[in-house]
């Protein structure tokens, strides 16, 4: 990925701009996860309430840790043995996280993604972004920069090229606390 593609999201994403990038299956919708107006802007583009969440991706546990409960030695290992991969965790954290990710729960969604642009995006941004898919809720979700372009970009800052895995599917989703599998790949 140019690092020219890179630092023009990284300036989109610190000036309360909505983007779009590819992910392991689908692009992705993110904006800077601290900026309300940002965040809600990303869920007013998608028709998403509020209530659901959010997932953050990462490029790597460090970025995430803040945000999050104390994890036991045990968890740690676990999300460093599975990371980085398309599989998100449900996983407690502080109260101090703002409703606009958390939605209705206790908890937050997150990910430390495999995909180089994201891990590329991630370190050049300096913290976690905001991760859901590039489309109006209920619809599927869109696999290329251009799709996005046509459906979408009329809403959007800036929409970074990349490639995504098209025999991908989303992300599983998993509870760290149970194990339980939430939502299948």
């Amino acid at each position: 990925m140019s690092g020219w593609h890179i630092k023009r999201a990284t300036q989109q994403l610190n000036a309360g701009g909505v983007i779009a990038y590819p992910t392991e299956a689908v692009y992705g919708l993110g904006c800077d996860p601290f900026d309300a107006a940002a965040v809600y802007r990303l869920l007013a583009i998608k028709n998403r309430p509020v209530s659901k969440g959010l997932i953050l991706v990462a490029s790597d546990l460090s970025q995430l840790e803040f945000l999050l409960a104390p994890l036991s030695d045990a968890q740690r290992q676990e999300l460093n043995t599975v990371w980085p991969a398309p599989v998100t965790y449900v996983i407690p954290c502080h109260e101090a996280v703002p409703h606009w990710l958390r939605g209705d729960f206790d908890s937050l969604a997150v990910r430390v993604s495999a995909h180089p642009t994201v891990q590329q995006l991630c370190q050049h941004y300096g913290g976690p972004i905001v991760s859901t898919s590039a489309n109006l809720s209920g619809q599927p979700a869109l696999r290329t920069a251009s799709a996005v372009q046509r459906r979408m970009g009329w809403a959007l800052d800036y929409v970074l090229p990349g490639a995504t895995n098209p025999a991908a599917q989303p992300s599983e989703i998993r509870d760290l606390l149970s194990g339980k599998v939430l939502r299948s790949a």
